[in-house]
This record gives structure tokens, sequence and C-alpha cells, in this order.
């Protein structure tokens, strides 16, 4: 079997990984760099957890964590381990009902979750101003690493297991399932389009459609900080920060308007910025520089799941990922590699659950219950 792989993100070359160690043979096309920060792997967030109220998402979840960890013991990427935090400050009833019904939903899972108040939380980490958290849920299972790094890391063991590789390569795909390339047009049994924003685009090329709409996120890094804390996830205040380095990284910015990913603006807005310090005041009592500031761009699905799988018999697609492609791309990668090599369904991401030509919102996260 022959298989194309179009975009070497996370998801493109962890699934390249693992056709490989199915006996497949991968050539995956990249238009930029693998590992490129201007990239949507580049530019995630990095955090990794097993917390989800879906089931399916939950065991997804819990798999990448596993790999996550195998790979840094294997000395491939580097992973640490540190909890997760959500937490919810005063007057905010109705994150606080929602934080009590998914920690609910997350334990039918299996997932090891505690509930704190706000002092238990300032006594396992000082650094963090309590003083208006209302509740807090502890995720145990749950770390981070750098997506560039583990794209590059992916990328290098695929063309280790003998994955063919094209770099600053663009390509389109036609109907049948053939690709043009730079040098002619290739015949493949399948193609699979992990193409992050450009993956609506390239199918569109093929005949397809798919209802999935690129919105932009925005994120920074800053200056050294010399305190401990969590990955944390500020419900009320709707930012999430972890460490990063010997700084942190900071989240949020999101704009659910569709954005073209070819003209979308790709520098952190000032309003941004100006709301980090407030970001930074609200949990950490203290302002920090920013060192590196960007935008980049998620995709959202009329249900909050992914598209994954076959659209036809040689074109499946792997896109949509709501911001939780990276985290869960072991996962991913290695479900869609058995589904392109052994045959069977990813209900409920099959992508044929919609017509294709969706009118809907944008609206951030996952949970659409």
């Amino acid at each position: 079997m022959r298989v194309a792989i179009v975009g070497g993100g996370a998801v493109g070359t962890t699934t390249a990984v693992a056709l490989k160690d199915r006996g497949v043979s991968v050539t995956l096309y990249e238009r930029t760099e693998i590992g490129d920060d201007t990239a949507s792997s580049g530019r995630a967030a990095g955090l990794c957890y097993d917390a989800y109220a879906g089931s399916l998402d939950a065991r997804l979840g819990s798999r990448s964590m596993e790999r996550f960890r195998e790979l840094d013991a294997a000395g491939e990427i580097e992973f640490t381990d540190c909890p997760y935090v959500w937490l919810v400050r005063s007057g905010d009833t109705e994150g606080q009902d929602a934080l009590r019904d998914s920690v609910d939903r997350m334990r039918s899972n299996g997932v090891d979750i505690s509930v704190l108040d706000g002092d238990t939380l300032g006594e396992r980490f000082p650094a963090l101003s309590v003083e208006d958290v209302a509740l807090a849920a502890w995720v145990a299972n749950a770390g981070y690493t750098d997506p560039g790094a583990y794209t590059r890391a992916m990328g290098s063991l695929a063309a280790d297991r003998g994955a063919t590789i094209f770099e600053e390569t663009p390509v389109s795909i036609n109907a049948d399932g053939t690709v043009n390339t730079p040098a002619g047009r290739e015949s493949f049994d399948v193609v699979l389009v992990t193409a992050g924003a450009h993956t609506p685009s390239l199918l569109a090329a093929a005949g397809l459609s798919v209802p999935i709409k690129p919105y932009r996120v925005q994120a920074l890094t800053t200056g050294a900080i010399d305190v401990d804390v969590p990955m944390l996830f500020d419900a009320t205040g709707g930012y999430y920060l972890r460490p990063a380095g010997d700084g942190l990284f900071v989240g949020d910015g999101t704009e659910p308007i569709e954005r073209d990913p070819e003209t979308y603006d790709r520098a952190a807005d000032d309003w941004f910025l100006s709301a980090v310090d407030g970001y930074l005041e609200t949990a950490i009592e203290q302002t920090l520089p920013v060192a590196r500031s960007w935008a980049g761009l998620c995709t959202a699905t009329p249900d909050g799941d992914p598209l994954v799988g076959p659209l036809t018999d040689s074109i499946y697609v792997g896109a949509g990922w709501q911001g939780h492609g990276f985290m869960r791309a072991p996962a991913m990668g290695e479900r869609l590699a058995a589904e392109i090599r052994d045959g069977g369904s990813s209900e409920p991401f099959s992508p044929t659950r919609f017509d294709g030509d969706e009118d809907f919102e944008i609206v951030e996260g996952m949970d659409r219950e």
C-alpha cells in the first residue's frame, strides 16, 4: 500500500510513523518546513492531559499521554509532567456548575481529577492568587512539551523508518486520489490530508467540501519568572498559562471569526498584549515582560468534533481539531494509521456525518452539550 500524507504537522508526522510501523509505504508533503513555528503545530500551546468529559476523547487523551511519556523515555522528545488546574472565581456561578458537571463526567471516564477550594490550591501553589477562587479541579495526568520539537521528532522518526519526506513542497490533490507535485502527478492508494486550516481548500480542489472554519487565536511567552506554577486554565477569565522554559506561555485572544489561512494577521494584537497583564495580575499578582507573541489558527467544526477518516475510497482527512489536535496527535495518528491500513471507521468522527456545506457559527472549544 502506498500512502501520501499532505501536511506535516503533529498529526501528519505522527500518522506517518504509525503507518511505517504497519509496513506501509509513506510519502509526506509539507508546504513549509516540518515543525516550522509559523505553522499551526509550531504555534500550538503544548498543553497535554486526559481531562475530557467525552469517553472517546478521554481514551484518546490517555493514550496520547502514554505515548508522550514513552517518547520522552526513549529520548525522542522532552515531556514535563505538570498538574493541570482548572479554576472558577467567586461570582461565576455558571462556571462553577459547569466545572462540577464536567468533573462528574470526567470521573465516569476514569480521569484522575480532584476538586479543591481556593485555600487548598494556594497551599499547593503559593505563587497563585487564590483569594477569590471559588472552585478548582486538579488533573493529575497532565504535562507539557514543545509542539514544534515534537513535530520535528516525528518527522525524523518517519524518515528513519523509511518514509519519503518532501519539505517546502506545496501540492494539490485530484478527485481520483492522485497528487500534483512539482515533479508531476503521482498516484497513491490513499491520500491523507492533515493540513490544518489549509485542508478545506486542498479538498475543494478535488471536488470535496468539508465544514471546517479556521479562526484566529493568540499567545505569547514571557520573560523569566522565579515561582512555581501549574498549567492553569482560568475559566472565569478565559485564559490559560503554563511554564515555558524559564518563563510562562500565556494564551487566549480567541476570535470566533472565519479567517483566510493565507492572509490572516500573524502578529498578536495590542489588546491581547494588554489583556495578558491583567491575566497575570489576577493569576500571580505580577506582570512579566513579553519575550515573543504571535497569532495562529485553530479549526472549528459544526459539532466540535474533528473530521477523521475517509471521504472517498482514496481520500482521507484528519482535521478540525478545535485547538486540541496537538495534545491528541499521538493517539489520533495511531487511529488514522490503523483505519487506513486495516479499514474501519472513526465514529463518531467520520467526516461523512456532514454534507460538507453546513453553515455554522464558530464556537471555541469542543463541548457542545
